[in-house]
């Protein structure tokens, strides 16, 4: 298991009692560089103004951290406080150098933007995503050392298997994770542009995409069973259908012959799979 994973800044920060051994010294503002790790694409304008104003009446509180690079300071930590120093039109600001790896880098920029909780569901997933990767760990254990439910990850990872399209949508908040949750039922991804278009153009909620997705999948249940010259499912096999789809958040079919029929559940990867067989456990107990 890594070690400090989920520590995020407090690594840099001395706990009470202790002695701060690094100084903190005043670093040109135009020498200063954003961090390249980090997952946070949109910053929030008037979390800006708020901060700037914070800053023009008391000063920068905590210094940022920072690392040397070539042409002057690479932003570890604190990106918020130099972009709101800029519009003061500070010339220096307090800072810790760090010497730090590319590595080390970018697991401090993921983590200490998950702790703020403020990142939207994508920069969200893409951080999950990149930690999993870079240290070789399960979902359940990354949602331990960041104090978040397995179930929480696993959805926001669940949204990566959205088409680019609508992932942006969702990055510029032009759709909700539940919404994307419910698109990825969709049993034909032909039908997801018809499918967002309704759901902006009518302003629906999530409840009410479901129902469209729903719609949609039936639609195309139906005309792929009049190919084969069969009738469509009953109301009753649809409502359940409809049912499993919203309890397994993913897209499931039943189908019923004259004496017997299958369920089948959409996985869209071995996690997932995971997720769904712990769904099912917790039906049986």
């Amino acid at each position: 298991m890594p070690k400090g994973l989920g520590r995020g800044l407090n690594a840099f920060f001395p706990r009470e009692g202790e002695k701060n051994e690094e100084a903190i010294q005043n670093v040109p503002v135009k020498d200063l560089r954003a961090n390249p790790y980090q997952p946070r694409k949109v910053f929030n304008e008037q979390a800006i103004a708020d901060l700037r104003e914070s800053i023009e009446r008391n000063g920068i509180l905590q210094p940022l951290i920072v690392r040397k690079s070539i042409k002057g300071y690479e932003i570890v930590a604190g990106e918020r406080r130099f972009r709101a120093a800029q519009d003061c039109g500070l010339e220096v600001v307090p800072a810790i150098v760090k010497e730090l790896t590319d590595e080390r880098m970018m697991e401090i920029a993921l983590i200490e933007n998950l702790q703020r909780e403020d990142l939207n569901p994508l920069e969200e997933s893409r951080a999950y995503a990149k930690l999993l990767e870079h240290f070789d760990i399960t979902q359940e254990q990354l949602a331990k050392q960041l104090g978040k439910s397995r179930p929480h990850i696993a959805n926001h990872l669940r949204l990566l298997h959205l088409p680019e399209t609508i992932q942006k949508e969702i990055g510029d908040q032009e759709l909700s994770m539940g919404h994307g949750r419910a698109l990825l039922s969709l049993k034909h991804d032909e039908q997801m542009p018809t499918a967002v278009t309704a759901v902006k153009e009518q302003q629906l909620n999530v409840r009410q995409t479901e129902e469209l997705v729903q719609r949609l999948n039936d639609r195309g249940l139906v005309e792929k069973r009049k190919k084969k010259e069969k009738q469509p499912s009953s109301a009753y096999i649809r409502q359940q259908e409809h049912s499993l789809q919203t309890y397994f958040g993913t897209s499931v079919n039943i189908k019923k012959g004259k004496k017997k029929g299958k369920i089948e559940i959409e996985f869209l990867s071995d996690e997932d799979l995971e997720r769904i067989m712990e769904l099912l456990d917790q039906e049986s107990n």
